[in-house]
């Protein structure tokens, strides 16, 4: 009989499902993989949305969520949890409830409020939620600049501007760049100790579908490999513009990330 695999990382993933592919659990999934890792997808939203845009989603109950995620950490070694759509203020309520029962294992957070194509997933008092009490829970938040101006509450604020806001909430933040308009594009690093890094990369032409769920996957896998979080941030960034500059386009919207394992994405 097989025997598992102790060098595989678990990492438990909060999420909600993307029909179209491109984003939420099978971006996870399909990222993880591309580690080294074994994902576990429990689902928190069921959404209606391709590659254009988000039309509706529906939140799961609580109960349903928890013991999705209660079953995994009864079978597997979790070695960390990545969060991405949550939608409602009880879903995070749900996930703090979880953390708290588990509280050594890493979180990693992707404010996941509004879709690539514009759409909403959430309401506003989701992002002031996250912010005053799951934030403080999490190794690292992943969000871009429009949900970092979000979760700041400064609608035209710098990266800057915002991680001087949300930094007493978290212990380190990741804000992209990729929704500016700068020729390269700048993801900062601000971490609780005052330090701070700056990974430039080249700025590729296309609007992408998944992009910021395949960054925090990667990032939580690298995590859960053990990899330090600075090198573990420059991994995943690496890894998530080498999937989007060999994207596709399966549907009239957004390119969707192709999230090979790293063997194919040199």
């Amino acid at each position: 009989m097989p025997q598992p695999n102790p060098f595989k990382p678990v990492v438990l993933c909060l999420s909600g499902h993307d029909p179209s592919g491109g984003a939420g659990l099978q971006a996870d999934i399909e990222a993880l993989l591309a580690q080294g890792c074994h994902a576990a997808p429990a689902v928190t939203a069921l959404t209606v949305q391709n590659t254009v845009d988000v039309i509706d989603f529906r939140v799961l109950d609580r109960e349903w969520v928890l013991a999705q995620a209660n079953a995994v950490l009864e079978d597997m070694p979790v070695s960390a949890v990545k969060l991405g759509m949550l939608g409602s203020v009880e879903m995070v309520d749900t996930v703090i409830e979880l953390m708290q029962a588990n509280p050594a294992l890493p979180l990693v957070c992707d404010p996941v409020l509004r879709a690539g194509g514009g759409g909403s997933l959430g309401k506003e008092d989701v992002g002031f939620a996250l912010r005053e009490r799951l934030l403080p829970l999490a190794v690292i938040a992943t969000p871009n600049l429009p949900e970092a101006r979000i979760l700041a509450e400064l609608p035209e604020g710098t990266a800057d501007q915002c991680a001087a806001k949300l930094l007493p909430y978290c212990q380190n933040l990741l804000i992209t760049g990729g929704h500016g308009d700068e020729a390269d594009i700048h993801n900062r690093l601000y971490c609780q100790d005052g330090s701070q890094h700056d990974f430039t990369c080249a700025r590729l032409p296309g609007s992408y579908h998944g992009s910021g769920c395949t960054l925090a996957s990667a990032l939580s896998g690298r995590l859960a490999l053990g990899e330090e979080l600075v090198s573990a941030v420059r991994s995943a960034l690496d890894y998530t513009w080498r999937t989007l500059r060999d994207a596709e386009q399966p549907g009239h919207g957004q390119y969707v990330p192709r999230r090979l394992p790293l063997d194919f994405c040199s």
